[in-house]
């Protein structure tokens, strides 16, 4: 059995909800000391729409998630691990919170 030393916590937005992003976002950096990526007012990679990503250690993973599912709001979350296997992880290791939205998964092909 693999497991990942991290995790990408992604929270999708769009131009009414990005400072509800924002903000959670950061609560959660500053709450549990985890990295914060760009808050992305465009779509990058994968993601379908506008996204912030945070990375969670496993051993931070149950705190940070319990947080998020009772805090996200309306958000939609997008959860991964990162064992390696983009495509894997992306496609069929995935957890949503919120709305299942389709990848765009062509780049790890």
């Amino acid at each position: 059995m693999v497991f990942p030393c991290d995790y990408h916590v992604h929270f999708y937005f769009n131009q009414e909800t990005v400072a509800l992003a924002r903000q959670i976002c950061e609560e959660i950096r500053d709450r549990f000391a985890v990295p914060m990526g760009r808050v992305h007012e465009k779509n990058v990679g994968p993601h379908p729409r506008w996204s912030c990503v945070l990375t969670v250690p496993a051993e931070k993973f149950g705190d940070v998630i319990s947080w998020v599912c009772l805090n996200r709001s309306e958000l939609t979350v997008f959860i991964h691990p990162n064992t390696g296997d983009d495509l894997k992880d992306h496609r069929d290791h995935a957890i949503w919170m919120g709305e299942m939205l389709e990848l765009n998964l062509s780049a790890f092909y």
